[in-house]
């Protein structure tokens, strides 16, 4: 079994979150069984992006082993699978009358999403001393 990164648990529980969100807002909305073919959508997408996340783990983990060239083509190939796999989901979600396109979707960009949320919250631990827009260091001047 793969051992996930610290960074990959983030990403997974950010995408688990936004898609638990996603569900109980459908549920709200709906208010019955309605809400059903959001949820499979939801569940699909969120699948497939957990997929994209231990997918992007291992192509790193493999990177890291390669040379330079090999490397290059390695991750290309690795971001076109994810890219088709995103595709295929899509076009699952956009045929079949049981699955929300738009929870697939919603899914699918949970990824996204939760790297965006890695990056913030990444840019706060690795700042110290973030200083705020238009302040100057002053206590240094004097």
């Amino acid at each position: 079994m793969m051992r996930l990164s610290a960074l990959a648990k983030k990403l997974i529980m950010t995408i688990l979150i936004i898609a638990v969100a996603s569900i109980l807002g459908s549920v709200i909305y709906y208010r019955s069984l309605a809400f059903l073919p959001f949820l499979f959508g939801v569940l699909l997408g969120s699948a497939v992006s957990i997929a994209k996340v231990l997918l992007l783990e291992r192509a790193v983990d493999k990177a890291l082993t390669l040379g330079a060239k090999q490397a290059g083509n390695y991750i290309g190939f690795q971001h076109l699978l994810r890219l088709l796999l995103s595709g295929v989901v899509l076009v699952l979600g956009a045929l079949a009358p049981q699955i929300s396109l738009w929870g697939v979707v919603t899914g699918i960009f949970a990824f996204q999403l939760s790297t965006y949320n890695l990056k913030s919250m990444s840019n706060d631990i690795f700042n110290e001393n973030p200083q705020s827009p238009g302040k100057s260091e002053d206590k240094h001047r004097r």
